[in-house]
């Protein structure tokens, strides 16, 4: 019901199906999601964003209702580069050959990597409350660490993160949750029942555990690269980071994210870390200034 105008469909990327939902005319504005949710996380917003663009609001690989494959021996089929190809080869199906992107969480790992790997197609760039994984992870600390316990935890080796949570997806569930939203009542009974029912299954624990395995290793190692080469990310680039959230305390977005663009503003919202669902009316107004 939350995407009912939107036209579903499903694209076939080197064998991996990626589910989508689209809407709207003009400017095309693709919408990556994070971690643990889908698009439907965008719900509060796509609708309004409909009305000025043509929007693309796909389910990552591995979560959802697109294929969870089984990882790989060097989790590269969950790198940020394979999910950004994923859904290139997705926008140029449906013909938008140049367009602008948003990402939330592990989605905006896949915008700011789809920048770099793919200049010629992004025309702006929208990352919402992360800052890049090498500089996480390299200032990591005591907050860090405890904040963020998580990005240890899943990449410990199969089966172990996924036996943990498996035996109890609900409970996991509320503490992603409940522990970094900073807004009593984000989260729709709706909502909350898409999230669970694209997460709570093996295959979609196994996946999303294979996300952040890919971060550890290879995603790590492509930002690396990029920063020893010298290489930004062209496009205009928006940070927007949730004022109650680890990374507005524990960072300044902004001078983290000049070493990795060129093009760099942006600013904190009054809420945690799900900014299109704790502050759908700001966050509504900083993409629409920033993508109009």
């Amino acid at each position: 019901m939350m995407f009912e105008a939107f036209t579903r469909g499903t694209f076939d990327s080197a064998g991996v199906g990626i589910a989508f939902w689209t809407a709207g005319s003009g400017p095309p504005l693709l919408l990556i999601h994070g971690y643990p949710q889908t698009h439907v996380m965008w719900h509060r917003i796509a609708g309004a964003l409909a009305e000025h663009f043509t929007v693309v609001a796909p389910d990552l690989r591995g979560y959802g209702d697109s294929a969870k494959p089984a990882g790989d021996a060097d989790h590269a089929n969950y790198s940020k580069r394979t999910m950004a190809a994923d859904l290139v080869a997705l926008m140029a199906r449906l013909g938008h050959v140049r367009f602008a992107v948003a990402g939330h969480d592990r989605g905006g790992r896949v915008a700011y990597r789809m920048a770099l790997d793919h200049p010629a197609v992004v025309s702006r760039v929208a990352v919402l409350d992360i800052v890049p994984t090498r500089a996480l992870y390299d200032a990591t600390d005591r907050l860090i660490a405890d904040a963020y316990f998580h990005w240890f935890m899943l990449t410990k080796p199969a089966p172990i993160p996924e036996a943990l949570i498996g035996g109890a997806p609900g409970v996991w569930l509320d503490m992603c949750f409940g522990g970094w939203a900073g807004t009593a009542g984000a989260f729709t009974p709706e909502a909350r029942a898409e999230y669970a029912r694209g997460f709570a299954t093996p295959a979609g624990i196994h996946a999303t555990c294979e996300d952040y395995r890919a971060g550890a290793s290879v995603d790590y190692a492509h930002d690396a690269a990029s920063v020893a080469a010298g290489v930004k990310i062209a496009a205009p680039l928006l940070v927007l980071w949730g004022e109650a959230g680890l990374v507005g305390r524990r960072f300044d977005p902004l001078a983290v994210w000049c070493d990795y663009a060129a093009d760099v503003r942006g600013h904190a919202l009054p809420c945690g870390h799900f900014l299109p669902e704790e502050a759908p009316a700001e966050t509504l107004a900083a993409l629409l200034d920033f993508f109009g």
